[in-house]
């Protein structure tokens, strides 16, 4: 295990973050695999157990406590975090048009898709400061873009609002990390088909997954700071 990077995807149980596991797994990566359930995180490291090295991990990010053991948890069996993947996030019921969307709506989404990003990122961050190289990948999306939301007719206030907040912590932790050797960044996927939108989207998750797997792996060489997608830089 001395040899493997340790990785942490939340909200890993399904989705677009189950191919993030999948695809940190084909390199060698021992993950960890966060769920806020603990039976959908078991079922789903049953599924991949014969494609790598992945462990369940119990991880709620609206529960400081969740948060703690899991650090413990990690800080006990590994002394380390290489790469973390803040990939876990919700799309409330009710959100919609800044005129007429609840702002109880509004409220959930931020709690759980920037806050609770914020709590985790917050928690293992030091465990992330005791690898030689970590990244951290925040797994955002177009909607969180003020340049591109303000071209379109999306709705979601909610939704865009909580990650365009989620992006604001890319560039301030980036920022204040500029000078170790942690990056970073934002990781836009497109369109993807997920329960999030009702199995709507035109891109497979595998090709959601693309861009995270992407900036966890980075090079010493690569960016910090950036929004991007598989076609490139995505604008603020």
């Amino acid at each position: 295990m001395e040899n493997k990077k340790i990785a942490l995807v939340t909200g890993g149980n399904k989705g677009i973050g189950l191919e993030i596991v999948r695809g940190l797994l084909r390199v060698g990566c021992r993950v960890y695999l966060g769920a806020r359930d603990a039976a959908n995180g078991q079922q789903a490291v049953a599924a991949l157990a014969a494609e790598g090295d992945v462990v369940a991990i119990d991880l709620d990010l609206n529960n400081q406590a969740s948060l703690d053991a899991a650090a413990a948890r990690l800080q006990r069996e590994v002394g380390h975090l290489d790469i973390l993947v803040n990939n876990a996030g919700i799309n409330v019921p009710g959100d919609g048009s800044a005129s007429a969307v609840a702002v109880s709506s509004v409220e959930q989404a931020l709690k759980t898709n920037f806050l609770g990003t914020l709590a985790v990122t917050q928690t293992l961050l030091p465990l992330v400061k005791q690898a030689a190289a970590g990244r951290i990948v925040n797994v955002s999306s177009p909607l969180g873009s003020l340049t591109l939301v303000g071209q379109h007719d999306w709705g979601l206030l909610g939704y865009s609002a909580s990650k365009a907040a989620l992006n604001m912590l890319t560039v301030k932790l980036a920022y204040e990390l500029r000078d170790t050797a942690i990056k970073v960044n934002s990781a836009n996927p497109g369109y993807t088909a997920t329960d999030l939108n009702g199995f709507a989207g035109t891109d497979t998750p595998e090709q959601g997954a693309a861009e995270a797997i992407r900036l966890a792996l980075l090079p010493a060489d690569g960016p910090t700071g950036t929004a991007s997608s598989t076609d490139g830089p995505t604008p603020w």
